[in-house]
């Protein structure tokens, strides 16, 4: 590891620009470069093999032997005293250690491979919990289409737990971009006849997740090959979408697993 660069001034120019990627969402769209702020986020980094530009730590971070490791893992190392770190972080209790990493290139739509796709989706929980259940049950790819929250946002990065780096992510995606699927489009509609548990699911496939307020575009609708409700036998009107998400990824791969195991049978 190289040694550390000390920075002592609210001034400087790196600080002033991971206050911007810091505090404000779409920063990153300007800059180029992501920050993450914490131990869990940095660690989900390491783990799976992405790459830090840059490591910028608090002095007494620097002092703790656990994070002056996880700090030395990437390519240099800043560290500023804790009332300047607190000035970067957007959060009430600041987390001492961040990640800066330049932004993933923009990738294609991938062909034939389980899919989310969000459709203006604008709560930064939500689509963090939506990509958390999506790494879960194994999609391999989510696709944001244009009026989606920014995907690189700290507010997404800190609910999403770390699930950026198991998926590949496109965002600002027109609608006709989803022709490249070349899956099955599937949604959830409160007024979709068939109910979810006995709806055949295909696979790989693509979920199709709505508007909070206003669900999925009726174009959109009309792409879907088929459209399931979700059984709520407690009367609720809907299921917030992250929730609905986690039902639905769970039954694709439930059912995913019942096949699997009856062909080995057979």
């Amino acid at each position: 590891m190289t040694a550390p660069l000390h920075l002592s001034s609210r001034d400087n120019p790196l600080l002033q620009r991971l206050r911007r990627l810091a505090q404000d969402g779409a920063a990153y769209r300007r800059l180029g470069q992501v920050w993450l702020e914490g131990e869990h986020l940095c660690s989900a980094l390491r783990a799976r093999g992405g790459a830090a530009a840059q490591a910028v730590v608090s002095e007494p971070a620097w002092h703790e032997p656990r994070l002056r490791e996880l700090a030395g893992w990437a390519a240099r190392v800043v560290v500023v005293p804790a009332p300047l770190f607190a000035g970067i972080s957007a959060l009430e209790s600041p987390a001492q250690i961040g990640f800066v990493l330049d932004l993933p290139p923009a990738a294609p739509v991938r062909p034939g491979v389980a899919t989310v796709v969000l459709d203006r989706l604008q709560d930064p929980g939500n689509v963090g919990s939506v990509l958390r259940s999506a790494a879960a049950f194994g999609v391999a790819q989510l696709l944001a289409l244009k009026g989606s929250v920014a995907l690189w946002s700290p507010k997404v990065l800190r609910a999403g737990m770390g699930a950026h780096f198991g998926l590949q992510l496109a965002e600002g995606l027109e609608e006709d971009a989803l022709a490249a699927l070349q899956v099955p489009l599937v949604a959830t509609s409160s007024h979709a006849g068939q109910a979810l548990p006995l709806a055949a699911l295909p696979w790989p496939c693509a979920w199709v997740l709505g508007h909070e307020g206003q669900g999925v575009a009726d174009t959109l609708l009309a792409r879907c090959a088929l459209q399931v409700r979700i059984p709520q036998p407690g009367g609720e009107e809907s299921l917030n979408v992250a929730a609905a998400a986690a039902v639905c990824l769970y039954e694709s791969a439930r059912q995913r697993a019942e096949s699997k195991a009856t062909r080995q049978k057979g």
